[in-house]
């Protein structure tokens, strides 16, 4: 591998708290010297002018979805690999809700060959904690199989209403010393819903959900953990209820961590309709963009910036990025009646630094702290860092140069996105991993 010398970048390190316009120098996949003597430099050393640039540890998500196997017409391993490193994603954990689902050792085996590609990200498997049984219901996957299988840790991707099977799952899952990953959210409430309760629901005349859907699901599932006292992780944080539930948990002492979603950062139900312009555009989306139907769906006002508090915090830990490729035509339809979910690697690290660091919402060593080391601690893996002899994982952003977002220019294969047209702001450059 050639030498490279980063000149006068920032770089930006919440494991160091570094932030700071350094030299950098890069050998053989490792950081070998911080602002090193120039009579030192090797001879071959490849200079790049990097003033204004932003140098930072690889971006970790914790949980995206890949339409291979089953839906390759939403994204393939290939494509999602591409999207991932786009965004300056070097570690990505795909959920287990393929088709067929990852829920025995066989296909977290095929999906592990399929994933060994060593120019693109960092793959990591959850593996399912249930499995669909004849009559219709769910009972509990070999987690133990699994586990040997290489799996990150367990979870559905989905809502696990059955809260003896939920206990059942977290005495069996302890012993493994894996991450478990919850999504507390009762179904039953939250049927078909595509906004939460509350003016914004009325006006738009979609079929709402009451934040009990979300704070019922998460106070139960908190009460089985206390009971088993075994680390767990909450997905898809997104009501304020739901941030302050976990913020008494965690003063309780109990064993979580929690995250939410970049879009429920920064987007709200009044982006639905098209009355409020979309954040980091000076445009609205189209009336009910069936991209901004998610799953949990967008809160009110008060719960985005519930989110963005219980971040600052410390209540959420980190932001993860939900990727969810849908094709055109399964996204063409009305807005309740869309799989809901979004494509989010390419748009997640330029939005998020315009929207909330240039506005002093979240500092530069905060975001990457939540995309990051967060993440990867939340996986239980050490987090990536600059440092002299560590290796460089590691993502060159340009925070200032400006791009139009068009389908045929996205790595993903799904342009399911509310930005699509927009020009925006920020754009990753190089990817060393």
């Amino acid at each position: 591998m050639p030498v490279e010398l980063l000149q006068q970048v920032r770089a930006i390190d919440p494991v160091s708290q570094l932030d700071q316009v350094v030299d950098v120098l890069l050998e053989d996949g490792l950081i070998l010297a911080i602002n090193p003597d120039p009579s030192a430099h090797p001879e071959a050393v490849t200079r790049q002018d990097c003033q204004g640039l932003i140098l930072g540890p690889g971006l970790v998500d914790l949980h995206s979805h890949s339409g291979e196997p089953g839906y390759e017409s939403r994204e393939t391993l290939e494509t999602l690999a591409a999207a991932a490193l786009a965004g300056g994603f070097t570690q990505v954990a795909i959920l287990p809700d393929t088709t067929p689902p990852a829920d025995t050792a066989a296909v977290i085996h095929w999906l592990r060959d399929r994933c060994a590609c060593p120019v693109g990200p960092e793959f990591h498997l959850w593996g399912a904690l249930t499995r669909p049984t004849a009559d219709g219901g769910e009972m509990m996957a070999d987690l133990a199989d699994l586990a040997a299988a290489g799996v990150i840790g367990f979870s559905n991707g989905r809502p696990l209403n059955n809260l003896v099977l939920l206990d059942r799952l977290l005495r069996y899952g302890r012993p493994l010393q894996l991450p478990t990953m919850l999504w507390a959210r009762d179904r039953n409430l939250g049927a078909d819903a595509s906004v939460y309760d509350g003016a914004e629901a009325l006006r738009l005349g979609l079929v709402s959900s009451p934040i009990a859907a979300e704070s019922s699901a998460l106070a139960a599932a908190i009460e089985c953990i206390a009971e088993v006292n075994g680390p767990v992780h909450l997905m898809r944080i997104s009501t304020a209820r739901g941030v302050e539930l976990i913020r008494i948990a965690k003063r309780r002492g109990l064993p979580i961590t929690a995250s939410t979603t970049w879009m429920h950062l920064l987007c709200d139900s009044r982006h639905i309709d098209g009355r409020v312009p979309l954040p980091g555009s000076d445009r609205a989306a189209s009336p009910y963009d069936a991209s901004l139907r998610l799953a949990p769906p967008l809160g009110n006002a008060v719960d985005r910036r519930a989110l963005l508090d219980g971040l600052r915090d410390g209540t959420l830990d980190a932001i993860a990025i939900d990727h969810t490729p849908h094709t055109y035509e399964e996204k063409n339809v009305a807005f309740g009646a869309a799989p809901p979910g979004a494509a989010g690697f390419e748009f997640a690290l330029p939005l998020l630094w315009h929207c909330l660091v240039e506005t002093g919402e979240l500092t530069a060593l905060q975001l990457w702290q939540y995309l990051s080391a967060a993440p990867a601690r939340c996986l239980g893996r050490e987090p990536a860092a600059i440092a002299v002899g560590q290796p460089s994982e590691l993502v060159l952003f340009d925070p200032n140069r400006p791009w139009t977002v068009e389908a045929s220019a996205l790595k993903s294969r799904s342009a399911n996105t509310p930005w699509l047209g927009c020009t925006l702001r920020g754009q990753v450059m190089n990817v060393w991993r």
